[in-house]
C-alpha cells in the first residue's frame, strides 16, 4: 500500500478500507478467543477501527497499523470481559452463534471422512472406539460390553486411534 497517512481524508478512508479487507476477518477470529459470541467480537473489531481512524494522523508507519489494531482488540476484549464479570449475574446467557453454511458443510464433510475411516478399521478397533468415544463409555464399561479384558480394550483403542489418525491424514 502506497498511502501517506494523514495526507487527506480520502487517502485515510482508502487505507482503512484496504486494511479492513485484509485484516478484518482475522481480527474477528482473534477476538473470538477472548469473548463469548461473534457479535461481540465484531463489535470490538469495529471499535478498534473507529479508534484507529480517530488517531490515524499520529500513525507514522502504516505497516504498524495491524499491530495497533491487534493490541486495541485485545485491550477492548479485556475491558469487555471485566464489565461482563461485574454484570454476569444480571444478564441472561448469550445465545449460541448459529454456524454458517460453510461451517455446516465443512462439519458434514469432516464427519463423513471420520465415518469412512472408522468403517475401514478392523471390527474390534471400530467397536472399542465407538463405544469409548461416541457412547462415552470408560475402558471398564467398554470391556464389559464387548466381553474383553481391559488391557485388550486399551490395546484396541490405541491401535484404532493410530490407524484412524493415519487414515485421516491421508485424506488431507
Amino acid at each position: 500500500m502506497d498511502v501517506r497517512i494523514g495526507a487527506d481524508e480520502s487517502a485515510d478512508n482508502g487505507f482503512l478500507g484496504a486494511l479492513f479487507a485484509d485484516e478484518g476477518a482475522a481480527l474477528v477470529h482473534m477476538a473470538r478467543w477472548y469473548v463469548d459470541d461473534k457479535t461481540a467480537a465484531e463489535d470490538l473489531v469495529q471499535e478498534a477501527f473507529i479508534r484507529l481512524s480517530r488517531h490515524i494522523h499520529r500513525l507514522r508507519d502504516p505497516s504498524k497499523a495491524t499491530a495497533y489494531l491487534r493490541r486495541t482488540v485485545i485491550n477492548l476484549a479485556r475491558d469487555h470481559n471485566r464489565r461482563g464479570f461485574v454484570s454476569f449475574r444480571h444478564r441472561p446467557p448469550a445465545d449460541p452463534d448459529e454456524p454458517s453454511t460453510e461451517e455446516i458443510a465443512d462439519g458434514r464433510a469432516a464427519r463423513a471422512e471420520v465415518i469412512e475411516a472408522l468403517r475401514a478399521l478392523p471390527m474390534r478397533q471400530r467397536e472399542c472406539l465407538t463405544l469409548h468415544y461416541y457412547y462415552d463409555l470408560g475402558v471398564a464399561a467398554t470391556a464389559a460390553a464387548l466381553g474383553l479384558s481391559e488391557n485388550s480394550v486399551k490395546t484396541h483403542l490405541r491401535r484404532g486411534r493410530k490407524a484412524l489418525a493415519s487414515a485421516l491424514e491421508d485424506t488431507r
